[in-house]
């Protein structure tokens, strides 16, 4: 993948922080969404703990509308500043400061942050290695029959971190695995019709191929 791709340099975003809010924005939309959405509230000049928690509920909405279910997310996002703001400061250091397992329960604690937007900021803003289950991870490894289709979510973030942990360079590679993960499932391991042919991927595919029914 990475021969295919070049280095991805993921997450998007210019801070920590904007890696976080785009973490709960990026929810059930693509990323374009996201990016309009955080080009207003950096026009607004709010991107910023304080002034974003300090905005009223229906404010931050209008201005997060193009990544749509914007009420769901400004509370969402509300719900994630307030813990950032009134318990640690608007100090984002401090809230992904203690080891990886209890910042990530810290993290599952808040509304509306599941476990892949956990992982997005452990691992993009937090510097913790905790690899993103998503779509594409899914896909890509049931299609490889490195996954089963009932594994949960906990089984295949083990299986993978398992690997993962033999590597060197420990918290880049895990950030670049994911990302050129997300571009295969892009481009080439999509939903219906992939094109397994030109993949990077394709010399790992079973012999028989992918199961007919994850293909059509």
């Amino acid at each position: 993948m990475l021969q295919h791709f070049g280095h991805q340099h993921w997450w998007p975003g210019d801070t920590p922080f904007e890696v976080c809010v785009g973490a709960i924005l990026t929810q059930n939309t693509n990323w374009g969404n996201v990016e309009r959405a955080i080009a207003n509230l950096k026009s607004a000049g709010v991107l910023e703990p304080v002034r974003l928690y300090g905005l009223a509920e229906a404010d931050l909405a209008e201005l997060i509308r193009p990544a749509g279910y914007f009420n769901v997310k400004a509370r969402r996002l509300r719900s994630f500043l307030r813990v950032l703001v009134e318990d640690h400061g608007g100090n984002l250091e401090s809230l992904m400061g203690s080891d990886t397992a209890a910042t990530r329960r810290r993290l599952l604690a808040i509304h509306g942050i599941g476990e892949e937007t956990a992982d997005s900021m452990l691992l993009y803003a937090g510097g913790h290695c905790s690899f993103v289950i998503d779509a594409y991870t899914r896909r890509i490894f049931l299609r490889h029959g490195w996954s089963e289709a009932e594994a949960s979510y906990g089984d295949l973030q083990q299986t993978i971190e398992a690997g993962l942990r033999e590597k060197p360079d420990t918290l880049n590679y895990w950030q670049d695995y994911h990302a050129q993960v997300v571009m295969v499932g892009k481009h080439f391991c999509r939903p219906r019709n992939p094109d397994c042919a030109a993949c990077p991927l394709k010399p790992l595919l079973p012999a028989s191929g992918p199961p007919g029914h994850l293909v059509a």
